[in-house]
């Protein structure tokens, strides 16, 4: 299904191109209308070449408008302003490109030639995961569902902090302080508490840091004991992940974690050697930037022969293309690692080709609380993800009950699982990504407004009305062939909408914002409201206006929907 957007670019381009010539055709400048009273699209191209032509862009507009071939799409244009051209839209196009939707897939105007790895998530082992993990879990996986339904191959990668300096801690604690009983029933659980422990003996007795030291150095050098420890705190630590994605339905293609490049680390060294990059400073290899890239010195190799995460995500880059031969690596990692990602892929740049294809930090804002504390799980200062999942579900559970109690026992269990794990990732992906969350129970858990429980309950509303029909036996198939040519200011307000999905999927992958999905759900799902408030269908005889507006809640329903999983977030038949 072509958008209907391209459609009026390639009629501008070729109007353009006939009327002043190739040299202008490249841009038409169409863009959507901000408001309905100035069109369905608008186009700045008078005002953006004005200058290039030695014209008024009045002028130049007036003399589109006048030479214009006339075609099937565009029911008429005026000027507007300095020199806008407001576009309208021929009703039956509008209906004609509705029927598409649903049933034919959108044929996005992208080049999905390239092969795309989303690195995202990524916890440390040995600690449960925590609100603050939330942003980059589910922002990640928004976009890999968003360039997967563009059409890109893409890969999710869990990078896991599966190596460092924190399993020589977890080895002494285990050691010293470990609760056998508790860590066969809790392993986890019991891992967090003794990792807090140490931090707060290792301050009263700092030696405890050079035991620690030499328990990784044990790791490193294949200990027996030690190895075997770090294999079960990795084991459980993924048992207990695992908990967490299957409710969030996140799923991964690879869990290359900082292990997994452990031995490729002394290659990219011999790498950075061979190429100058990386040259001795202090007996650590260092790189060293030029002036004009503002960058720090990067330590790749410390004095005592350990690597520090740009080995590991330099040997990352490596590998990457070596052994998967992708195009494009996407790193979903908070605004606080924007300099080491800056580091790391200008060093990959310096590495030349094939190390210099294309990489993104998605960098967001970091989740605290509403006094300001940053979670901390060293401290102790945290709210577990699985039981904040849980809480939403409670909370969802209650509304329900109020609500709809004579629902049976499992549904009832379904409805609150989907609409509380809903509730929790609209929260997040409702804002922009680059702007810090504020923590409080009351806004993750509030269900009204511009919320996912708000999305759902439409979607369960237009569910309602062909329940409805069903059972009143009211012909279910919408007949097509009898459709409004015609739609009244409501009909083509939610028309109109319903065709802006495409557009604002490719906003979002374009700018790595999700938060652009759900702003345009929200609106269209208002208007969808508003619409039904105003227009009878199920009491409505005309069979033209049935058929119509039967249409205009089946796409709506779709396009929630479709909207929705996009967001990781599903939908529920009634609530």
């Amino acid at each position: 299904m072509e958008l209907l957007l391209t459609k009026i670019e390639k009629i501008f381009k070729d109007n353009i191109k006939k009327i002043f010539g190739e040299e202008f055709s490249e841009n038409a400048g169409i863009q959507y209308s901000t408001r309905n009273e100035f069109g369905d699209f608008q186009t700045n191209f008078a005002m953006m070449n004005a200058k290039k032509m030695g014209k008024k862009p009045k002028e130049i507009a007036a003399e589109i408008i006048e030479k214009f071939e006339p075609n099937d799409i565009i029911e008429k244009m005026e000027i507007a302003g300095q020199g806008f051209i407001n576009i309208f839209i021929k009703d039956s196009k509008i209906t004609e490109e509705i029927r598409k939707v649903g049933e034919e897939k959108y044929d996005f105007p992208v080049d999905v030639s390239k092969k795309v790895i989303i690195d995202y998530s990524s916890p440390n082992i040995a600690k449960r995961m925590h609100i603050g993990h939330l942003r980059s879990t589910i922002i990640g996986d928004s976009l890999k569902r968003i360039m997967r339904y563009i059409g890109f191959e893409v890969l999710g990668d869990n990078h896991i902090g599966d190596w460092g300096t924190q399993f020589g801690k977890l080895i002494v604690g285990y050691n010293k302080w470990i609760n056998e009983e508790e860590y066969k029933k809790n392993p986890i659980g019991e891992l967090e508490r003794i990792y807090v422990k140490f931090s707060e003996e290792s301050k009263k007795n700092p030696e405890l840091e050079d035991i620690a030291r030499e328990e990784l150095r044990k790791v490193q050098t294949g200990d027996e004991r030690n190895i075997s420890l770090w294999k079960d705190f990795i084991d459980s630590s993924l048992k207990e992940y695992d908990k967490v994605y299957k409710k969030l339905n996140i799923e991964f293609d690879l869990y290359n974690g900082e292990s997994f490049y452990n031995d490729l680390m002394p290659g990219i060294l011999e790498l950075l050697k061979e190429k100058q990059i990386a040259v001795s400073d202090n007996d650590a290899l260092v790189v060293f930037f030029d002036e004009e890239d503002n960058l720090p010195p990067c330590i790749v190799q410390k004095k005592d022969g350990s690597f520090l995460y740009s080995t590991s995500d330099l040997a990352s880059v490596k590998y990457r293309k070596d052994k998967l031969n992708v195009d494009n690596v996407i790193y979903v990692v908070d605004e606080r690692q924007r300099d080491h990602f800056k580091q790391v892929f200008k060093i990959a740049e310096m590495m030349g080709k094939p190390y210099d294809y294309e990489k993104h930090h998605v960098s967001f804002g970091i989740m605290r609380f509403e006094d300001g504390i940053i979670l901390s799980s060293r401290k102790g200062n945290v709210i577990h993800l699985f039981n904040l999942l849980e809480e939403a579900k409670s909370e969802a559970r209650k509304i329900i009950e109020e609500k709809n109690p004579s629902l049976p026992e499992r549904e009832k269990e379904k409805i609150s699982e989907v609409v509380g794990i809903g509730a929790i990732k609209y929260f997040d992906l409702s804002q922009n990504r680059t702007s810090p969350i504020l923590f409080s129970w009351d806004k993750v858990l509030n269900f009204e407004g511009n919320t996912s429980p708000y999305l759902q309950y439409t979607y369960a509303r237009i569910m309602s009305i062909f329940r409805k029909i069903k059972e009143n036996d009211i012909e279910y198939n919408i007949d097509y062939s009898i459709i409004a040519e015609t739609l009244n200011e409501n009909e083509r307000e939610l028309a109109t909408a319903l065709l802006k999905l495409p557009y604002w999927i490719i906003k979002a992958y374009e700018g790595y914002k999700p938060n652009l999905i759900a702003d345009y759900l929200f609106e269209t799902a208002k208007i969808f409201n508003s619409f039904y408030a105003s227009e009878p269908i199920l009491k409505e005889t005309d069979k033209e206006k049935f058929n119509t507006r039967l249409m205009l809640a089946e796409k709506t329903a779709f396009v929630i929907k479709e909207g929705l999983s996009l967001l990781g977030i599903e939908v529920v038949e009634r609530m």
